[in-house]
């Protein structure tokens, strides 16, 4: 068999995912403060890159320090109006006191330095707040440090705090830490003890039982009733079934409401006032407001870097030679395309928010009864890009509206047929439901069944099962449990 050699020419199209590329979509898909945290991080690692100081910037840094100086005014008028009263005071006879200029004086020593005042919501904390701050295991530990314990208790009940968690319940048995610790089990048990003697109230339970009994006796809230009721029907009083904890205790009704209304008062998460999660703060990427009758979409640039290439390490650049040429060249290219990916990425979340605010009006100018449904789709094709750029565009980006603040990925919402042949957005829908929900007599709470009649009655068709699940989606328990006796 004979074997040639031929040349062949051979045209063909391929998308190939080179770093730069990859960087782009990475960008896109950052949440603002993520993109903040990776530009950092760029500034530090290519000395090529540097933060300029863009005309809104330094219009901010002057109008923070008209703030300041006018700040600084206030406070020497205030303190020249003081001394004005306390040379007032000083001049008049112990006995022709004037209340209202001692008055006066206290609302100065109580008023804030600052401009702008506090209202009642605004007011510092608490002694007993600010005792408070941290977790609840170091909450409980400076409780432990103040009693009157010797080192072998304190450590003992360190070992106790250690095992309980955020809510405020024991997760270990008292025979495993003492195993675990090698501690003796009488002084783990005595030290668990002290600890649920300790504030909060119920904490180091190791059950919902234990924790409200816990509460009943720190409270003196034994009545015979009360515990046989969390003793026994824990079940029927989940379901809110009365009738059978009084037929089984038989007592009356009323007498079982009664006791109800004492559970009812206890707090079954003994350490939900420390919180459990960190609060997380969203920036909006984007403003909607209206100006003269016309939607304005801007972004807002505040506290993102606005980047440049340094010219010293340009000129430098075509000036050296060798490995620190190359080494310079690339640090360039990858700046530029640095600059040229963010400037993109914020023009893609501006072009899809003007998209959705004209097709969104109604919602901007009335409420989220008036969302309409749409699909990336509907974006996507109005922009010319594809569904998965939306997506990203979409993801952890937040839009400030006159409605409040909202995920763009909100505005996207399957939709609900109407009796008229229109359709509803899913989230409007939700919103009714709620609305419905909300003005319920609580005596006699709504069926699933009865709120679908009502929507029907506004034209809106859904199955039961869908109320269902768009009510447990809004966190909203069923009729059984919404019902209230008292």
């Amino acid at each position: 068999m004979a074997l040639d050699l031929k040349q062949s020419l051979k045209l063909s199209q391929q998308l190939l995912m080179t770093p730069q590329l990859q960087q782009a979509i990475k960008l896109l898909q950052l949440s603002r403060l993520e993109l903040e945290e990776f530009v950092t991080q760029q500034l530090a690692e290519n000395p090529v890159l540097e933060e300029g100081v863009t005309e809104s910037m330094e219009e901010r840094i002057s109008v923070e320090r008209e703030r300041e100086r006018t700040e600084g005014e206030v406070v020497n008028e205030r303190m020249s109006e003081a001394a004005s009263i306390v040379e007032s005071v000083g001049d008049e006879k112990p006995g022709d006191m004037d209340w209202e200029t001692f008055n006066r004086m206290q609302d100065f020593n109580n008023a804030p330095t600052s401009s702008s005042k506090r209202d009642g919501d605004d007011e510092f904390p608490s002694h007993e707040n600010l005792s408070r701050a941290g977790t609840l295991q170091d909450y409980l530990l400076s409780q432990i440090g103040e009693m009157d314990l010797n080192d072998e208790e304190k450590g003992a009940a360190g070992l106790v705090i250690g095992n309980i968690d955020d809510r405020g319940y024991l997760q270990a048995s008292i025979e495993e830490i003492a195993e675990k610790d090698g501690v003796p089990l009488d002084l783990i048990e005595d030290m668990l003890d002290v600890v649920q003697h300790l504030d909060p109230n119920g904490v180091g339970a190791r059950d919902l039982k234990e924790c409200l009994m816990l509460q009943l006796r720190a409270g003196r809230l034994k009545n015979g009733v009360v515990e046989k009721i969390i003793e026994s029907h824990l079940p029927e009083l989940e379901t809110r079934n009365f009738q059978a904890i009084a037929k089984a205790m038989k007592i009356t009704l009323e007498s079982v409401i009664e006791n109800v209304q004492i559970i009812a008062e206890l707090e079954p998460v003994p350490g939900r006032q420390f919180g459990g999660l960190e609060a997380q703060y969203v920036v909006p990427d984007v403003y909607v407001f209206k100006v003269a009758g016309e939607w304005i979409v801007t972004l807002n640039d505040e506290g993102l870097p606005h980047l440049k290439v340094s010219k010293m390490y340009e000129k430098m650049a075509g000036k050296v030679g060798g490995t620190n040429k190359d080494y310079l060249q690339d640090k360039l290219k990858s700046a530029q395309w640095l600059i040229k990916s963010i400037q993109q990425r914020q023009k893609t979340i501006l072009r899809v928010t003007e998209k959705l605010v004209e097709r969104q009006k109604d919602f901007f100018e009335r409420g989220v009864e008036y969302l309409k449904p749409m699909v990336l789709r509907d974006i996507a094709d109005d922009i010319g890009m594809h569904e998965s750029t939306i997506s990203r565009v979409t993801s952890n980006k937040y839009v400030h509206t006159p409605q409040g603040i909202f995920e763009l990925k909100y505005f996207f919402n399957s939709s609900v047929s109407m009796s008229s042949g229109d359709s509803l957005a899913s989230a409007s829908v939700k919103k009714i439901i709620s609305d419905i929900i909300g003005k319920e007599d609580p005596r006699h709470p709504l069926a699933d069944q009865r709120i679908v009649e009502i929507l029907e009655e506004r034209g809106i068709q859904l199955a039961r099962r869908t109320v269902a699940k768009y009510r447990e989606q809004l966190g909203i328990l069923p009729s059984s449990k919404r019902k209230k006796y008292y």
